[in-house]
């Protein structure tokens, strides 16, 4: 009697982290501000690999999670090719809560195995770049797109100092995101980079249905007598000193 007790017992407690797994991802609560994080990869062979570990095996273990992921191409692809993920998460706790519990998955572990074992010997990627970021007071959760979308825009701006950062944060915050609504530059998410390999930074995505759509957009906001009112005033200058652009087209396993 007692030693089927204990079985019952040792069998329940076996399936406490898997329960706790699952519980320990907090929902985002109104206004709280989500977390995102940019993993920008280098192949060094093509695509294929990688894309199929996102697309059966990653992606759909961080959903079990409750965690969305976007995933890109360069909408122009070079000699070089590149892939963008974008994870979102409704807070800090989950993300480091699906950072730890990822690698007790055993679900996960079984399909991904076979991929971390090949790339070992055989590299798909040179690297990956990784940034953290923190969603801003005004647009505090991801806005999902349209679904006709065909393009991304990635723009990656980095600041002199963290003031000077602070400072551009506070230009998008108060006006720039306002004029964007204006002439069509749709939002996705807007980030200040917490950590990452540029910093101090910011890093945002918007989206357009084609690229004749974002050229009008841009065209529009250039001219814009608001932004014309605005980028010049002494309390933003020097914010953003080097800026990365990146045209991108999403996946056809991206959930965004």
């Amino acid at each position: 009697m007692k030693r089927r007790r204990f079985m019952k017992t040792a069998g329940l407690l076996a399936t406490a982290p898997i329960v706790k797994g699952i519980a320990s991802v907090p929902a985002c609560t109104v206004n709280e501000k989500e977390i995102y994080e940019w993993r920008i990869y280098t192949l060094t062979s093509d695509a294929t690999e990688l894309d199929s570990f996102y697309k059966e095996t990653l992606i759909p273990a961080y959903s079990r999670k409750g965690i969305r992921a976007g995933a890109f191409k360069l909408y122009e692809e070079k000699d070089l090719s590149q892939r963008f993920y974008l994870f979102v998460y409704p807070n800090m706790t989950a993300f480091h809560n699906v950072k730890k519990e990822i690698w007790d998955d055993t679900v996960f572990r079984k399909a991904a195995q076979p991929f971390y074992d090949q790339t070992a010997v055989s590299p798909v990627y040179k690297e990956f770049e990784s940034y953290l970021c923190e969603a801003f007071d005004k647009i505090p959760q991801l806005k999902t797109p349209d679904k006709d979308r065909t393009l991304f825009h990635l723009r990656h701006y980095r600041s002199p100092n963290e003031e000077a950062n602070q400072r551009k944060v506070k230009m998008f915050n108060e006006a720039e995101m306002a004029i964007f609504d204006k002439v069509g530059v749709h939002p996705v998410c807007y980030g200040d980079v917490l950590a990452g390999p540029h910093m101090p930074a910011l890093m945002y995505l918007t989206w357009y249905k084609d690229k004749a759509a974002h050229d009008a957009s841009w065209k529009a906001f250039g001219s814009h007598p608001d932004w014309n009112a605005i980028k010049d005033l002494p309390e933003y200058a020097h914010t953003a000193t080097n800026n990365t652009n990146r045209i991108l087209t999403p996946l056809p396993y991206s959930q965004l």
